[in-house]
């Protein structure tokens, strides 16, 4: 018995160690970064989708805002702020010209 216990112990510290083996993605050939082939033979373009823009506007806005209302608590001024910067980096940075083909 207890050499079974041992022989059990001892695989339980062994398994572990082993390298798992990764599995290799099948590579369709349809998806490569920015451009994908459609199931109907067209060439799609990923577009960004404005989060970046208006994350960095949101900040630059509410910065710009608080300068601007230099009276009372600021408040009014940074959120006022904020919101155009933030709808103003969306815009940009969803119509820029892509280098997609």
């Amino acid at each position: 018995m207890r050499k079974i216990v041992l022989a059990l112990a001892a695989t339980s510290l062994t398994v572990p160690a082993l390298p798992a083996s990764t599995a290799f993605a099948r590579d369709t050939g349809v998806y490569h970064g920015q451009t994908w082939r459609g199931s109907d033979g067209r060439t799609y373009c990923r577009k960004p989708n404005g989060t970046t823009g208006l994350v960095v506007g949101g900040a630059a806005g509410a910065l710009v805002g608080r300068e601007i209302d230099s009276r009372g608590s600021r408040a009014t001024g940074t959120v006022l702020g904020a919101a155009v910067g933030a709808l103003l980096g969306r815009h940009v940075q969803r119509n820029v010209i892509s280098r997609c083909r």
